[in-house]
């Protein structure tokens, strides 16, 4: 089904695939509507490189997302949304877009941990950039002051999930390891602060144990997006119930298509594009 030119879209914005994985628990939710997914796979990862670059990145994403007729963005990648989200919505888009919206990832994830924390102990494992911005514990302690936030820097694991290395005794390593800190200091609740750990959930819970909750963003973002819609129906009115599903990429490999399949869920369909 073609779209209408008035008929706005959702954009979904991500360093790698990760972000797929985010798409799929949000069409499981909103199928209606029409998305279009980029994925900045040329220059993954994005936890290790300086706010300034971040944020130049994703403007340059976010800019491609609107000129495809997207009416609101959802930037899943939490260092973008750690290092440029705020940037992008005080400057950017006064400036270019005044009617349309970009939201993160960290906000539904940080409600979610404090409405399911019992002892106030949580944990976040994350890349580099995102430990370093404090961005998780400024949400959590805005939302309950008297938590005690523990967080990881993981820079092994976004490789690993990259190289298709997720199923691998090299995966099992490297999260027993990171974990262990985390363990000790008995948290009841684990936010996976990184749209690629989504692929290692199940390996991280039996790791962590029953008897603590994993906050995993493509099971809260989409929640959350529901009753985002249901407050703001000046954006939802804009958006075409056309059920567009569109995919880029700044690099197209064979990868792509393996991981892009294992994250989504299904095979997809890549164009690649170039960003400036």
């Amino acid at each position: 089904m073609k779209e209408r030119p008035e008929e706005g879209l959702i954009g979904i914005f991500d360093s790698g695939f990760g972000g797929l994985n985010i798409l799929r628990g949000i069409i499981k939710e909103l199928p209606e509507y029409g998305y279009v997914y980029l994925g900045d796979t040329a220059r993954v990862p994005y936890g290790s490189r300086s706010k300034e670059v971040v944020y130049e990145f994703t403007r340059q994403a976010v800019s491609f997302l609107f000129k495809k007729n997207c009416e609101i963005i959802i930037i899943a990648c939490n260092t973008a949304s750690s290092d440029a989200l705020r940037k992008l919505q005080r400057e950017y888009l006064p400036e270019n877009h005044p009617s349309k919206k970009i939201l993160g990832v960290l906000i539904p994830a940080s409600e979610e941990a404090v409405r399911k924390t019992k002892n106030k102990k949580i944990g976040v494992i994350a890349t580099e950039g995102t430990v370093l911005s404090e961005s998780f514990p400024r949400e959590l302690l805005k939302l309950c002051p008297e938590a005690m936030i523990y967080q990881k820097a993981c820079p092994l694991l976004v490789p690993i999930v990259e190289s298709g290395e997720h199923n691998s005794k090299i995966a099992d390593l490297a999260i027993g390891k990171y974990l262990k800190e985390l363990r000790k200091k008995k948290i009841d609740t684990l936010i996976l602060g990184c749209t690629h750990y989504g692929i290692l959930e199940n390996k991280i819970r039996k790791i962590v144990g029953k008897n603590v909750k994993v906050i995993s963003e493509n099971k809260a973002v989409p929640k959350k997006l529901r009753t985002y819609f249901e407050r703001h129906k000046e954006i939802e009115n804009r958006l075409g119930k056309n059920e567009i599903r569109r995919f880029y990429s700044t690099d197209l490999t064979e990868k792509f298509q393996i991981l892009g399949k294992k994250f989504f869920g299904k095979s997809i369909k890549v164009e690649r594009v170039e960003l400036v």
